[in-house]
């Protein structure tokens, strides 16, 4: 049901935004800076053009030769809730060159990105939490791996790019410029994608190797596709990042991951005194094979004795969202400062997604002091549907295993950030989270200590982010 409310929703979107679209004309210079450019996956900045603090040389720049390093590190604790309490601390190095050979070499319009973490410490989602929205966008099992490697290709005055290598899908589908504040990984790839797709998805921290291709058709209007890999650690056993521990597999052969966005922007010109905002409409079709969350392969419960103990297979998934964003206040004489809300919906079918619903939806404040204009302020919430077909696997296993078995339900996320710029390229970010049901409410049947109950959790943390 939540799948095909969003697919109609989708259309009726898309319907409205192409007539949209078609009325209004492009006069004025287009106010995208660092959306064009490879973006920092540790704070959604540019790698290209960005605010470091100088100690990084850059000697072959003028050449085509852009070297970029981060460092983020952050203290996380639960004092409540969760599967236990306690605190973790958690780093990751990002380090990245960007090429442009058409300085290098003459070539038009054609650039290399790429990048690699060093990861260290614990997480605290994986660890003390269990839960959907996981508490860190850096939390990963330690190691140093590769991340992105592609080439871009550009066509006329930026109207087509094709991006093809090893690529990550959250940086330009399903996300919104006004989340970059919050440090909660669902605030950018979705748990309802993290949680459906094999391997998480393209994102942090596996990128998958594919092809993305961007037309603009207007200034206002453009148009996404993608192809990648389905599983860019493989099948088998275990978590994904230790089948793909170093970020060098490469693969090509799995079932294909599609995905395509629309979206529509107004009053995006620099110095269009009116407000700009933007809406997208996407969804994702995979091909390949997804377990039934309540049925074995022989039809029985899986909590049933009488299951074969294998999950049904089904055919393919899909998905599908929609993003709003719209500044609601700008402060004179700036483009980018000033207050802006979103708010992101999707929907997936409940037999085969443990998340059939997710919305979330917040507000930042950017620079509102003129005497601290890159200062960030946000507050977000967010809502992850534990599905009707797992909600039924619950219910079986409180018949055939335990009557005191929890029923799981839904998961929600209230989070609250304050970026403080101390200087240009090193900010600091106190942060609060409150999680309503981790894991929706108990531990996956299963998962670790299985059935569990779940109380509500409160996250407190600190971040510090080092551009070099």
């Amino acid at each position: 049901m939540a799948a095909r409310a969003i697919s109609h929703i989708a259309r009726v979107l898309v319907v409205g935004v192409c007539l949209i679209a078609a009325a209004r004309s492009a006069a004025q210079e287009d106010k995208k800076t660092d959306e064009d450019k490879p973006a920092d996956p540790d704070t959604g900045e540019s790698t290209v053009e960005e605010k470091t603090l100088g100690l990084l040389p850059n000697p072959w720049q003028k050449n085509g030769v852009k070297f970029a390093a981060t460092y983020i590190g952050e203290v996380l604790g639960n004092p409540t809730g969760g599967l236990k309490t306690g605190a973790v601390y958690e780093g990751r190095l990002n380090l990245a060159v960007d090429l442009d050979f058409e300085k290098l070499v003459g070539l038009d319009k054609l650039t290399f990105h790429a990048n690699m973490f060093q990861i260290h410490g614990d997480g605290l989602s994986r660890s003390n939490l269990q839960n959907f929205f996981v508490v860190s966008g850096i939390e990963a099992l330690p190691a140093t791996r590769l991340y992105e490697a592609y080439f871009e290709k550009q066509w006329g005055d930026k109207k087509v790019s094709l991006k093809f290598g090893q690529l990550a899908a959250d940086s330009e589908f399903f996300n919104t410029k006004y989340t970059d504040v919050f440090t909660n990984a669902s605030m950018g790839w979705p748990a309802i994608t993290s949680l459906a797709l094999p391997s998480g998805g393209p994102s942090p921290p596996l990128a998958a190797v594919g092809a993305r291709l961007l037309v603009n058709f207007t200034d206002q209007l453009s148009v996404l596709g993608a192809i990648f890999d389905g599983d860019q650690a493989g099948p088998g056993p275990g978590d994904p990042q230790e089948r793909n521990r170093y970020g060098v597999n490469f693969r090509v052969n799995d079932p294909p991951l599609l995905l395509g966005q629309i979206q529509y922007a107004w009053n995006n010109k620099k110095g269009d005194p009116n407000l700009a905002g933007q809406i997208k409409i996407g969804g994702w079709r995979h091909f390949g094979s997804f377990e039934d969350l309540r049925f074995a392969s022989n039809g029985a419960s899986l909590a049933a004795p009488a299951s074969s103990g294998e999950p049904l297979l089904l055919s393919g998934d899909i998905g599908a969202w929609a993003v709003l964003e719209q500044q609601i206040y700008r402060v004179p004489n700036s483009d980018d400062r000033g207050i802006g809300i979103f708010a992101r919906v999707s929907g997936a079918p409940a037999d085969r997604n443990l998340v059939d619903l997710y919305v979330d939806g917040g507000i930042e404040l950017i620079g509102l002091s003129n005497a601290r204009p890159d200062d960030k302020f946000g507050i977000a919430a967010g809502y992850a549907h534990v599905s009707k077909r797992a909600q039924a696997l619950d219910a079986d296993y409180g018949k055939y295993v335990d009557p005191r078995w929890p029923l799981r339900s839904f998961e929600g996320l209230f989070t609250a950030v304050y970026q403080y710029q101390v200087k240009d390229g090193w900010t600091v970010q106190p942060n609060f989270q409150y999680i309503v049901h981790p894991g929706g409410g108990a531990t996956a049947p299963a998962g670790p200590r299985p059935g569990r109950p779940l109380p509500s959790a409160s996250v407190f943390g600190l971040r510090t982010t080092l551009k070099f």
